[in-house]
C-alpha cells in the first residue's frame, strides 16, 4: 500500500476483480481500463483472464494496450495493468448463462483482489457483477457477497451491503433472506448496530454528520400497532437508544415516502427493515449510476449496484456508469482513511 506522503500525492491503487464472463463483466473491465474518470481517481490493477479481457474490449470496440503484472508488483503502476491469473479459457464461456466456469472465474478473481487489499498491496477493491446461481455452483455455501468476504477474510464483524446513489444511501437491517423470516430477525440490539455502522460508513466517505432516516416495517410504519406491534416494541426504541447515543436519526418512518424525505437532502441515509423496501427504490431513482458498498471493512469494496446483464452480453452497449462510480467512491473512502491515520499519527 502506499505510504502516507505518497497518498498526498498519488492516487489510491485499487484491484478490480472481473466479474461473470456471461456478462458484461469483461466489457466494464475494459471501459474502466480507458475511462478518464475513473483514471483520474485511482490507478488500477485489473484482475483476471487476458483473454477474457480482450473480449471485452473487442465487444465495446476498443483498443487496449495494458501491461501484465504480478500479484506482487502490482503497487508501483501508475496506469492501469493486468494480473492475468489465466483462470478461464473463452471457448468455456457461455453467454447468457450461468455456469459453474464463470462462477469459479468470479470467485477466484474477487479472493485475489481481497488477499491483496488484506496484505495492504492494495489500497481497495472494485469488482464487475456476479451472478449468484453461478457463484453457488463453484461454492455451494455461497449466500451473498458480505458473507463470502466474511468467510474469505475470516472476519468475526459485521460486513453488510450498502447501496449508493448520488447523495443518498440506503442500509439494511436484513437482506437475502426470505421475507417471511424479516419480523423474526429484528431486535432492538440489531437496528441500533445498523445505525452505528451505517454512521461510521458515511463518515468515511467523507460525511462527517451523517443524518439518517428509519424505515418502519409494516405500511404506515404500523399506524400505531394497526398493522402490527414491530414498530412499537423494537424499532421505535432503538432509534431512541441511537439517538440517546449521540447519533442523528430519526424514525420509524412510513417505508412509501421515507425516501421521499431523503431525496429533500436532509438526510444521507435511509436504513431499511430488508432488501426490497430499499432495492426497488433506488433502482427506480438510479439504476444505471447506482453503487453498493460492502461496510464494516478494513478497506473499502465497491461495484455497480446493476447485475450481470446476461441479456446483453457481447453487444458492446454496456454502461460504465455505475462502475465508474463505484471506482470514485472507493477512492474517496480510501483518501478519507488515510486522512483519519495522518491525524492519527500527527
Amino acid at each position: 500500500m502506499t505510504s502516507k506522503a505518497q497518498m498526498k500525492i498519488r492516487r489510491p491503487l485499487l484491484a478490480l476483480a472481473m466479474g461473470d464472463p456471461a456478462g458484461i463483466s469483461q466489457e466494464l473491465a475494459a471501459r474502466l481500463a480507458l475511462s478518464d474518470k475513473a483514471r483520474a481517481a485511482a490507478r488500477l490493477a485489473i484482475i483476471g483472464d487476458r483473454r477474457i479481457l480482450e473480449d471485452g474490449a473487442k465487444a465495446a470496440g476498443l483498443r487496449l494496450d495494458i501491461e501484465t503484472v504480478t500479484a506482487d508488483a502490482v503497487g508501483p503502476a501508475e496506469t492501469p495493468v493486468l494480473i492475468d491469473l489465466g483462470n478461464l479459457d473463452p471457448r468455456d464461456v457461455s453467454p447468457g448463462e450461468a455456469t459453474l466456469a464463470g462462477g469459479r472465474f468470479a470467485a477466484e478473481n474477487f479472493m485475489l483482489a481481497l488477499t491483496l487489499a488484506k496484505e495492504g498491496k492494495v489500497d481497495g477493491v472494485c469488482y464487475a457483477p456476479f451472478n449468484k446461481k453461478a457463484m453457488r455452483l463453484a461454492y455451494s455455501g455461497y449466500d451473498d457477497e458480505s458473507r463470502f468476504i466474511a468467510e474469505h477474510l475470516t472476519l468475526q464483524g459485521r460486513v453488510r451491503e450498502f447501496n449508493v446513489l448520488d447523495t443518498v444511501w440506503n442500509a439494511r437491517v436484513t437482506s437475502h433472506i426470505p421475507l417471511k423470516d424479516v419480523a423474526a430477525n429484528l431486535s432492538i440490539d440489531g437496528i441500533h448496530k445498523e445505525i452505528a455502522l451505517t454512521a461510521d460508513c458515511l463518515k468515511r466517505s467523507g460525511i462527517e454528520r451523517p443524518r439518517i432516516l428509519v424505515a418502519g416495517l409494516n405500511p404506515h410504519a404500523g399506524d400505531g400497532g394497526s398493522f402490527g406491534m414491530e414498530e412499537i416494541d423494537i424499532i421505535a426504541p432503538a432509534v431512541e437508544a441511537a439517538a440517546a447515543n449521540g447519533f442523528d436519526v430519526s424514525g420509524p418512518h412510513s417505508a412509501d415516502t421515507v425516501f421521499l424525505s431523503a431525496l429533500k437532502g436532509k438526510y444521507h441515509a435511509v436504513l431499511t427493515m430488508y432488501h426490497d423496501q430499499g432495492q426497488i427504490a433506488m433502482k427506480l431513482m438510479g439504476f444505471e449510476r447506482g453503487v453498493t458498498m460492502l461496510g464494516g471493512l478494513p478497506f473499502p469494496v465497491c461495484t455497480p449496484a446493476h447485475g450481470t446483464a446476461y441479456d446483453i452480453a457481447g453487444q458492446g452497449i454496456a454502461n460504465p456508469l455505475a462502475s465508474e462510480e463505484a471506482v470514485l467512491l472507493a477512492a474517496r473512502m480510501v483518501a478519507k482513511l488515510d486522512e483519519r491515520s495522518d491525524e492519527h499519527a500527527s
